[in-house]
């Protein structure tokens, strides 16, 4: 607020003039970002960056970023580099098991092959799962849970790297359940 006196001699009549300062927003700011492209740009807005400066990041194109910022969903493979770049899962995590397995993969940027080939599981099985198709049994419901377990531990460790070194310092052979 900056207030501004004014006074005049030839009237005698005294004013005040309030003007209230606010911040103005951003134009194209996310307040409330709800995508993946809106969490991005209100980072990137946040840091001050170019839609350049945050694909060499990422190691995308810069037409990558603006599409994600206009609606375009990203693919799998870039996930684990944009939750890096921001520094948290812009997505929430259900909290029934297929759910759990359904935002695993994604938060991983696993296909259905090398999620299968994580859990030992036919890629196929996987599929009819997390589509709905089928329901898993109570024993590979159990075998899901001890998998997301193990997995969920060393997701900790992976964030405990990712804040210890930085950026990129979390290889694949990092993570044990990953290796064949």
């Amino acid at each position: 607020m900056c207030t501004f006196s004014y006074f005049s001699l030839s009237r005698r009549h005294t004013f005040l003039i309030v003007i209230p300062l606010q911040k103005q927003p951003l134009i194209g700011y996310p307040e409330h970002p709800l995508t993946t492209g809106e969490h991005i740009r209100k980072k990137r807005m946040d840091l001050g960056l170019l839609q350049r400066e945050v694909a060499d990041i990422i190691g995308v194109t810069e037409s990558s970023i603006w599409n994600w910022e206009h609606g375009v969903e990203p693919e799998l493979q870039y996930n684990p580099k944009i939750i890096n770049f921001l520094g948290y899962v812009p997505f929430d995590c259900p909290d029934d098991t297929i759910g759990r397995l359904a935002w695993f993969k994604r938060v991983h940027g696993m296909s259905l092959e090398r999620l299968g080939e994580a859990m030992g599981r036919d890629p196929e099985q996987l599929s009819d799962w997390l589509s709905g198709r089928h329901k898993p049994f109570r024993k590979s419901l159990e075998k899901i849970e001890r998998f997301l377990g193990a997995s969920m531990r060393n997701c900790d460790d992976c964030t405990r790297l990712i804040n210890a070194y930085g950026y990129g310092a979390v290889q694949e052979s990092d993570l044990p359940f990953l290796e064949n």
